[in-house]
């Protein structure tokens, strides 16, 4: 009987252990899923209006399909630095940073191959 007890009570903290351990990773989207004009636009224009586009930027444009997938290395990494680092955009005290979601948006962009549509 004590026997059957302890094997409870071990399977029960064993699946408390696993549901306290386990994390779901944010899953990414299917590559061919996203794309400039659907996903990464967006962003753009919520985080990095007004400094990089025309009508009002004083920065490098990101207004563009073009600028946005040439200067595409440039934009990961400004993004993916701590907040108090130089160089992090968007600028702190402007725009909130950009979600790990959205990040990883722009990196599955990136990985097939940066469509436009």
């Amino acid at each position: 009987m004590k026997t059957r007890y302890l094997i409870l009570i071990a399977a029960f903290g064993l699946i408390v252990y696993q549901s306290c351990t386990s994390s779901k990773k944010a899953t990414a989207p299917s590559l061919s899923a996203v794309s400039y004009e659907k996903d990464i636009k967006p962003i753009l224009i919520a985080s990095c209006t007004p400094c990089h586009f025309p009508d009002e930027g004083k920065k490098k444009y990101l207004d563009t399909y073009n600028a946005v997938s040439s200067n595409i290395d440039d934009i990961l990494e400004r993004v993916k630095k701590p907040q108090d680092e130089k160089g992090f955009m968007p600028f702190q005290l402007k725009k909130p940073a950009l979600t790990a979601d959205q990040i990883a948006l722009f990196e599955t962009w990136k990985e097939s191959g940066m469509p436009e549509k």
